[in-house]
């Protein structure tokens, strides 16, 4: 019994210690995913976009084609619905109206917010407070908001009454009925609520501009604002490039600030309306002209893509000289 015992510990031993010089036991093949395992994870994406994007881009194209109506079995009236948009004096005055808030937002909207984060950069106590503070509009309703501005607007308002307490003005002023007052408070309402988004992109920005080249510049004699100019402007040029094309496209859209403003009547005379009210007014309702509506959607898609493509060619002039 002895000498059966020893063997097998010895045999139990050459065991072990042949596990141990070949390491691990060998596992099996690594078994591949299926081939359809990529298609089911963007698939619910692609079907998404399929769904609500192409689909109904394609179906508003076909639309702008047709003399379509609620109820009605639509007609093919070929390019009929781009005629009556060009000679439409209403889509002419909206076009002026969305112009004129991309020329007067994109300097405001990419000026003002450089200046504000080069301002909440520098680390000061109670810093983080001011930056909260900035930032506060941004997440606040565009349409609460605009009701409150309307509130302050309005014919007896705080800020009327207050011009006519100090006596700045002796009968209160048309902000919300006079088109050109209409149209300055809603780009105001629109400036005071993205100069805090678009602060936190160029905060993101600076800190890629490198404080060395700050030194230097100061060491051969700039200035604050040539430092500005020579080092900083340069150093966020392609963000302040995307801020551009983001509020230009953001500006061709531009509806809830106009139509809280002007109660959905676009102001006096409709002059204050912008695209996308045009494109709700003439699609609305039983007897709503689908296929204008979807005429100047096409138009205001095209319209849209005109900074897209001026971003894109800087790009690629900038790349071929570099």
């Amino acid at each position: 019994m002895t000498t059966a015992s020893t063997n097998n510990r010895i045999t139990l031993s050459r065991k072990g210690a042949g596990v141990a010089r070949t390491g691990s036991p060998k596992r099996g093949p690594i078994r591949s995913h299926r081939w359809f395992t990529p298609w089911l994870l963007v698939g619910p994406a692609v079907l998404w976009v399929l769904v609500f994007s192409l689909w109904p881009f394609l179906n508003t194209v076909v639309l702008s084609f047709t003399n379509a109506r609620p109820l009605r079995e639509p007609q093919f009236v070929g390019f009929d619905q781009y005629v009556k948009l060009l000679g439409d004096e209403q889509f002419r005055y909206a076009l002026l109206t969305c112009l004129i808030y991309v020329v007067v937002c994109v300097p405001l909207l990419t000026i003002l917010p450089l200046l504000l984060a080069m301002l909440v950069e520098k680390k000061i106590p109670g810093i983080t407070l001011f930056r909260t503070t900035f930032y506060f509009p941004v997440i606040a309703s565009v349409v609460v908001v605009a009701l409150i501005w309307s509130w302050l607007f309005d014919s007896k308002g705080i800020i009327n009454q207050a011009l006519q307490f100090m006596g700045v003005v002796d009968k209160p002023v048309a902000f919300l009925v006079d088109r050109w007052w209409l149209l300055a408070c809603a780009i105001l309402l629109t400036v005071w609520k993205g100069v805090g988004y678009y602060m936190v992109v160029y905060l993101a920005a600076l800190g890629n501009v490198g404080k060395d080249l700050h030194e230097a510049a100061m060491l051969d004699g700039a200035n604050a604002f040539q430092r500005f100019v020579n080092v900083t402007i340069p150093g966020v040029r392609g963000a302040m490039l995307l801020i551009s094309v983001l509020i230009a496209v953001s500006a061709m859209r531009v509806f809830a600030e106009l139509d809280v403003l002007s109660h959905g009547t676009g102001g006096p005379g409709g002059y204050d309306m912008s695209i996308v009210m045009l494109i709700r007014q003439a699609g609305s309702g039983l007897t709503g002209n689908l296929g204008y509506a979807a005429a100047v959607s096409v138009a205001l898609f095209l319209l849209t893509l005109i900074p897209l493509v001026a971003i894109a060619l800087l790009n690629r002039e900038k790349k071929a000289t570099s």
